[in-house]
C-alpha cells in the first residue's frame, strides 16, 4: 500500500478534468474531509464519479441541471462500501475547497488534499468508510510530512457559515481514534 508519483496504488482510478498544478511554494500540509451525494442524500448510482468527471447527465434528476456547470473534484471519494476512488494526484490541486481558509492561510487547495465521504451531514457514515478513511489518512501522514495529525480538519472548519460538512454525523473521535491521536 503505498502512494506513487501521487496516486494510491491500490485505489480505483477516475482521473478528473477538474485539477492544476499547485503554485511552486506550496506543500502539501492539510486533509479536508467532506461529504458528497448525489441527488443529495442518496447513494449509489456514479453520479459524484460522472459529476467530477464533467460527465454528469443532467436529464436523470431535476437537481443535476443545477450543479451541471461546476467544474469541482476531490483527490478521493470514499463509497458507502469503503471502496476508493482517485481522481486528481495528490501532488497536484484538486478543486474542493472553494473559498476557504485554515489558520489565517486562505486559499486551502492549494496547500490541501480533500477526500470526500459518500454520505450527508446527518446520516452516519458506514464502518467500511472509516477503515477506508483511516487507510488513506495513514498513508498520507507517512508520505507528506508537513501533514500532521492536527492539520485535519473538516470542510465546515474551513469555510464556516458556506460549509457544513462532513456534519454532525461525521465522528472525529472515532477518525482520531483509529489514528492514536487526541488533540491537545
Amino acid at each position: 500500500m503505498t502512494i506513487i508519483n501521487g496516486w494510491l496504488e491500490w485505489a480505483t482510478k477516475y482521473p478528473s478534468p477538474n485539477y492544476n498544478q499547485r503554485p511552486e511554494s506550496a506543500v502539501v500540509s492539510l486533509l479536508v474531509i467532506h461529504n458528497i451525494s448525489l441527488p443529495p442524500g442518496e447513494f449509489g448510482g456514479g453520479y459524484v464519479q460522472q459529476f467530477f468527471q464533467n460527465q454528469l447527465d443532467v436529464g436523470v434528476h431535476p437537481y443535476f441541471e443545477t450543479i451541471a456547470s461546476m467544474q469541482v473534484s476531490a483527490h478521493v471519494f470514499i463509497e458507502r462500501s469503503g471502496e476508493v476512488i482517485q481522481f486528481v494526484s495528490f501532488n497536484d490541486r484538486a478543486w474542493h475547497a472553494g473559498n476557504s481558509s485554515f489558520e489565517g492561510v486562505t486559499n486551502c487547495n492549494d496547500y490541501s488534499i480533500g477526500i470526500e465521504l459518500e454520505g450527508a451531514d446527518d446520516i452516519p457514515y458506514t464502518d467500511a468508510q472509516y477503515r477506508s478513511l483511516d487507510k488513506v489518512t495513514r498513508q498520507l501522514l507517512q508520505t507528506y510530512p508537513k501533514l500532521t495529525h492536527g492539520r485535519i480538519t473538516g470542510h465546515e472548519h474551513i469555510a464556516p457559515g458556506r460549509k457544513t460538512d462532513p456534519g454532525p454525523a461525521f465522528d472525529w473521535r472515532r477518525y482520531r481514534d483509529s489514528l492514536n491521536y487526541s488533540p491537545g
